[in-house]
């Protein structure tokens, strides 16, 4: 485990743990890492889960699938993300999501009631790490209500403006890179990826941004210091 230490310490999950309070956990909460293959689903919906994730390497997507094929991208996870803890932290919960990889991928797996049930030694990182996951599930929190900001609004160009500027101010820039391609910005959004392309081409004619695959700059009347607006108005997590 000692060679994922680097990347463990950027995790909030590990906020404040020294390396060897990191590698204490892990024993303590019985970690295991399992490779993936792209397109492999990590966890399955419908399947119940003892285990959160965190991924090491790689990159992921979760997802909702339905019986007709349409799929609805709840957000994408990068190292060193997390996932499913939720279901794993309520016994009985079934996973309404998929997990699935778009690269091949490592991902370490955590059990959950091992991590909320204090080890007979009270040791100070493991009470660390409950106050740490607590965080992590409130950062989820506020990544469901940015997408359901976005999904209430009722027009695809409010939809794609509500996303573009909440990035914006995530980012703390009015240029940015988001972390989708076009077919996965759609699903995202839960719009048809022509009607989309046929707004973003409406939007930059309007003067409103400027876009070239991945990479948006929005172009305000007034244009503000997005950075202090960040600041300022609410902090912003990524997943």
């Amino acid at each position: 485990m000692e060679k994922y230490l680097p990347l463990l310490q950027k995790s909030p999950l590990f906020a404040a743990m020294a390396p060897g309070e990191i590698l204490s956990v892990l024993h303590c909460v019985g970690a295991a890492v399992r490779e993936v293959g792209a397109g492999e689903y990590i966890l399955l919906a419908g399947s119940p889960t003892q285990a959160m994730g965190l991924l090491l390497s790689g990159s992921a997507f979760a997802v909702q699938d339905d019986l007709w094929g349409q799929r609805n991208i709840m957000g994408k996870i990068l190292p060193p993300g997390t996932f499913a803890e939720p279901f794993a932290a309520t016994p009985g919960a079934v996973l309404n999501v998929s997990v699935v990889a778009s690269v091949p991928s490592k991902v370490m797996f955590l059990n959950i009631q091992r991590i909320t049930t204090v080890c007979s030694e009270t040791c100070p990182q493991h009470a660390l790490l409950i106050r740490n996951l607590v965080s992590v599930l409130a950062r989820k929190n506020l990544q469901l209500n940015d997408k359901i900001t976005h999904m209430s609004k009722r027009r695809t160009r409010e939809k794609l403006l509500s996303y573009l500027s909440s990035e914006s101010l995530r980012q703390g820039s009015l240029e940015f890179d988001i972390p989708f391609d076009r077919q996965q910005l759609a699903d995202y959004l839960c719009i048809e990826r022509s009607a989309m392309s046929a707004e973003l081409s409406r939007l930059q004619k309007d003067g409103l941004l400027a876009t070239e695959r991945s990479h948006f700059r929005l172009i305000a009347p007034f244009s503000p210091d997005v950075s202090a607006l960040n600041t300022t108005l609410r902090p912003r997590f990524l997943l």
